[in-house]
């Protein structure tokens, strides 16, 4: 967020999806943050609505909203302690000092760690070997993955089985399934 557009008044909120547009409903392809120099405050909060994070090496992570009265509002609250140990995001969050991407790597809040100037790159690569995938399994994957955590082991099983059944029963199910017995590449029709 832009604090001086915040002293006079401006907020980066978009309707019903929230800060940057993004935050507080995601769509429902999967997301790739690259990070390069910095990602803190609301740069951080939109990289951890990404399902997937690549960070150059030395880049520098955190929500130091506390350091100015302020208060990270816009999803890293949540998403932290969903992704870090509990200590680790608390401790981000009330002190507001940064932590590398080495050390966010060490922690599994970032999936790659590459060279500087690397991390688009890499976040594309990641992008492609995601792509190659039938699109109705990512979706379907991606909802159970995120829906899934307050899920008792009965309702897992049944909201899995409401996610995964239409894909399974789909034209790409049937198409993965051949083109894996006929050695060739799939060809996706995302029905």
């Amino acid at each position: 967020m832009d604090l001086k557009a915040f002293v006079a008044g401006d907020e980066p909120f978009v309707g019903e999806r929230g800060f940057g547009g993004l935050v507080e409903r995601p769509p429902r392809k999967p997301l790739i943050a690259a990070i390069e120099g910095f990602a803190v405050a609301g740069g951080l909060e939109v990289a951890l609505s990404c399902d997937l994070i690549v960070a150059a090496r030395g880049a520098k992570l955190g929500i130091p909203e506390v350091k100015r009265s302020l208060v990270a509002a816009g999803g890293a609250l949540r998403r932290l302690p969903q992704r870090l140990p509990y200590g680790v995001a608390m401790e981000l969050a009330l002190t507001g000092d940064p932590i590398d991407a080495e050390r966010g790597h060490e922690l599994g809040l970032i999936n790659r760690l590459v060279e500087p100037r690397g991390a688009v790159d890499a976040a594309v690569e990641l992008a492609t070997a995601i792509a190659r995938n039938g699109p109705l399994a990512l979706e379907a994957t991606k909802a159970t993955l995120q829906q899934q955590v307050d899920w008792t082991d009965a309702e897992f099983w049944q909201r899995q089985a409401e996610l995964a059944e239409p894909v399974m029963r789909s034209e790409d199910a049937r198409e993965g399934a051949t083109a894996f017995a006929e050695k060739r590449e799939p060809v996706w029709q995302g029905r």
